[in-house]
């Protein structure tokens, strides 16, 4: 999750100002970059226990490590909670001790997967001989929410007061999941609502494609992302799939309008997060929020707030696609080259719009929650989940071909898209793969994953 916004003291005294702090967004298609994110869970190699903060094997002692290796801390009260590079890359903390990578902004998929790859290779480094691994999949597949430790970072102390309220899977959300996403520019308001729709349509087929969160708390839990199920109930004035981004006037100002009905979680003041849960960005642009009365907010704190909504597509200054578990190296990887194949080619989005353009609002909403369950099996408008999810590749890979950046040895980015490809062809998810192994080679025991899907 976001570190605070950088601190701006410009009052937000009207909305005109929030929609042209989104409208900012804006680049021509030469500066379109590609920023990966990607979650994992620690845990120690002898008993597979997630890791505290503090202690000899803790989180903090792999961030005291990391910044032997270059990169600089940021502390809150104290205590280290996040990385910074000189590349615009960052090292933070999820509420339950996963530890994200939000790298930088990369014009080619090769850099990306450089990046990850230096990444991977320094948290290695600094686990190993520790006696600590990473574990890349959706959901902690062995540990209850009460034995995961919580990490001390302010704003998760009020989320986690207030997930219980809206909610009865925002806890498990926090302490218990992990993802991979894209970020991805867009030109104008018109090209982001084009590619906001198209994404949102098809974020629950990347779903599908990524799945790899079969086991809660050592069984089989009925589903092939419980990640993907935990957004069904997390809280609903905050997630799901936008709707209301498919009717006529969309824009930058109506999504405006959404983020002021979402009801806020804090105010950062003084390095210190200040509890606002369930009250009004709108009170506060008048002075009345009670948190701070007769204060106004910044657009520091308008930056803050638009990280409080968990869409499946989330809407700042460029969008983010937040719809895949995580998983290894080569799926960490296949996300952007989705993703970037489908939006970053004109031909390729309209080909993408052609394959959803006559889903019905119920149609995505069903799409959207039985995907969790049924993965590439769901049903959409006549078709497969499958169906639609090879066509999506054979666009995307497409997208790639005419993107046409090319390693050394000159091979473009559609490369990337092999285990995807594979998924597809097969029908069969890493998920799914989970299942036969517990039922097979693992005999019906979960430990096994630690190794097999560890980086």
């Amino acid at each position: 999750m976001s570190a605070p916004a950088v601190p701006s003291a410009e009052p937000v005294t009207g909305t005109r100002q929030l929609v042209e702090a989104l409208e900012a967004g804006c680049k021509p298609k030469e500066a379109w970059r590609i920023g990966t994110e990607h979650e994992k869970f620690g845990f120690t190699l002898e008993d597979l226990k997630p890791l505290p903060y503090e202690g000899p094997r803790g989180i903090k002692t792999m961030l005291n490590g990391l910044t032997a290796l270059g990169w600089q801390p940021i502390a809150e009260d104290g205590n280290v909670i996040a990385l910074t590079d000189s590349q615009g890359a960052s090292v933070t903390l999820e509420p339950g001790g996963q530890l994200e990578l939000s790298g930088g902004l990369m014009e080619t998929l090769h850099q990306t997967a450089d990046e990850v790859t230096a990444h991977l290779e320094q948290v290695k480094s600094v686990a190993e001989p520790l006696g600590i691994g990473f574990l890349g999949v959706g959901f902690q597949p062995k540990w209850r929410r009460e034995d995961i430790p919580w990490m001390p970072k302010g704003r998760y102390d009020i989320m986690g007061r207030h997930m219980p309220r809206v909610g009865s899977k925002g806890i498990d959300m926090m302490l218990r999941t992990c993802t991979v996403q894209v970020n991805l520019d867009f030109a104008s308001e018109s090209d982001m609502v084009r590619k906001l729709r198209v994404s949102l349509a098809l974020q629950p087929i990347a779903t599908a494609l990524f799945a790899s969160s079969p086991f809660i708390e050592g069984r089989p839990c009925g589903l092939l992302s419980a990640r993907a199920d935990v957004w069904t109930d997390t809280d609903p004035a905050r997630t799901g799939g936008l709707p209301f981004a498919f009717d006529e006037g969309m824009g930058f100002e109506r999504y405006v309008d959404w983020m002021l009905d979402v009801p806020m979680y804090f105010v950062y003041r003084n390095g210190r997060y200040i509890d606002a849960a369930g009250q009004s960005f709108r009170d506060f642009m008048e002075g009345r929020l009670p948190a701070l009365p007769g204060e106004l907010p910044t657009q520091g704190d308008w930056a803050d707030h638009l990280t409080t909504a968990f869409p499946d597509v989330r809407l700042k200054k460029f969008l983010e696609m937040r719809g895949a578990d995580g998983g290894p190296w080569r799926r960490l990887v296949a996300l952007p080259a989705l993703w970037t194949g489908l939006l970053y080619d004109s031909i390729a989005l309209d080909g993408a719009w052609e394959l959803v353009k006559t889903w019905t609002a119920q149609d995505r909403e069903a799409l959207r929650v039985d995907i969790a369950r049924q993965g590439l099996d769901t049903p959409i408008a006549g078709r497969t989940a499958r169906d639609i999810a090879i066509d999506m590749l054979v666009l995307a890979a497409d997208g790639l071909h005419r993107r046409d950046r090319r390693t050394e040895s000159g091979r473009d980015e559609s490369i990337y898209l092999a285990p995807l490809e594979t998924i597809a062809r097969t029908g069969c998810t890493a998920a799914e793969e989970m299942l036969e192994a517990f039922t097979d080679r693992w005999g019906g025991c979960v430990d096994p994953l630690f190794s097999e899907y560890a980086y």
